[in-house]
């Protein structure tokens, strides 16, 4: 396997708005200034997205100040039913108004707007606990209102950083993921009721960066207890340059397990498009990992508005592999988690 680059602590960006240095970590160890950002007013894109669940349901609760446009959005999937609703709601040229923090560690996110009906609150409340409180007053045609209060514990120390250079100056992500996070909570939708309060956890996708206008992500992240032990990961590709590490890491109980590439193997259906329902494999560039995933559910949306277009496949089902840990074969059968392709013109 190619060494990956590890991140030295510091700053995050220079004088030019590029990444002092691309590469991975497992703490947020670079310090991330919005006033270094240099690459067009527009172009950055902030965002705090949790997605919360079981082998039953789950919740995904997004803020994300784009610049041009904010976005608040909630997703309630049951996958016993094949049941989902999205609903996203769009705020203009909010441009860094709803002040998103510069930093996981600390700061709340509290976003709301009484005539539109709905309020997000994302708090943390420090070592390593947070709570999500939100609420939306219509979720579709039949007016069917949302509420959600989660609270989500971190399990260890370590979680997946990367910085990111894109090919453009001055273009650039830097992102975490917190995997493993124990929930217990509620989320209700009209007489549905999630109930959070048993093997169930959270993921948090932090993200801040200047990105290009067209990209392609591929995205998988497992959140769960296997055998007494918890057991997540993140894997993803598709966008910027890679060369200095991937965003690709195991977690079982408080060690993270750095890995090499990886490609998401999809089926190909009988027109020669992507067929998301069938097995899908995941290949290794150093073979330390041997996985699969049975889709259950597939959560499609495909929104587009001018020049702006979002086509994403967030597929949910279970997984099943091995992989080596201190030399010592780790299995796993059925183990619930989601991975997706998402394609944005944005």
């Amino acid at each position: 396997m190619q060494e990956q680059h590890r991140l030295t602590p510091g700053p995050l960006l220079n004088e030019k708005g590029d990444l002092v240095e691309a590469g991975y970590a497992c703490s947020l160890v670079k310090d991330y200034d919005k006033s270094m950002v240099k690459g067009g007013s527009f172009r950055l894109k902030e965002w705090d997205y949790y997605y919360v669940g079981n082998s039953d349901y789950g919740v995904a609760l997004t803020v994300a100040d784009n610049s041009y446009m904010g976005m608040v959005s909630v997703s309630v999937l049951d996958f016993k039913a094949k049941f989902d609703v999205t609903k996203s709601i769009i705020v203009p040229f909010t441009r860094g108004k709803w002040n998103l923090p510069t930093t996981s560690k600390t700061g709340d996110i509290e976003v709301s707007d009484s005539k539109k009906g709905y309020s997000f609150r994302f708090l943390n409340l420090g070592q390593g606990k947070r709570r999500l409180v939100v609420f939306v007053k219509s979720m579709d045609k039949l007016s069917t209102p949302f509420h959600c209060d989660i609270a989500l514990e971190e399990t260890s120390p370590n979680s997946m950083v990367i910085a990111t250079p894109f090919a453009k100056k001055a273009h650039f992500y830097y992102n975490q993921k917190i995997n493993n996070q124990i929930a217990h909570g509620y989320a209700k939708f009209g007489d549905r009721m999630l109930d959070f309060n048993s093997s169930s956890f959270g993921v948090l996708d932090w993200g801040r960066g200047v990105w290009t206008y067209r990209n392609t992500w591929y995205w998988c992240s497992v959140s769960s207890c296997v055998d007494g032990h918890l057991l997540g990961w993140n894997l993803g590709y598709g966008f910027g340059d890679t060369s200095k590490a991937s965003e690709n890491m195991l977690f079982l109980d408080d060690k993270a397990i750095k890995l090499g590439g990886v490609c998401f193997d999809i089926p190909i259906s009988s027109t020669g498009g992507d067929d998301f329902m069938k097995d899908w494999l995941f290949r290794f560039k150093d073979d330390s990992f041997e996985l699969r995933f049975h889709p259950i559910y597939d959560r499609h949306s495909d929104t587009s508005a001018l020049i702006i277009r979002s086509n994403q496949h967030q597929v949910f089902g279970v997984f099943s592999g091995s992989f080596l840990v201190d030399g010592k074969p780790f299995s796993f059968s059925e183990v619930p988690g989601f991975a997706e392709k998402v394609f944005n013109k944005w």
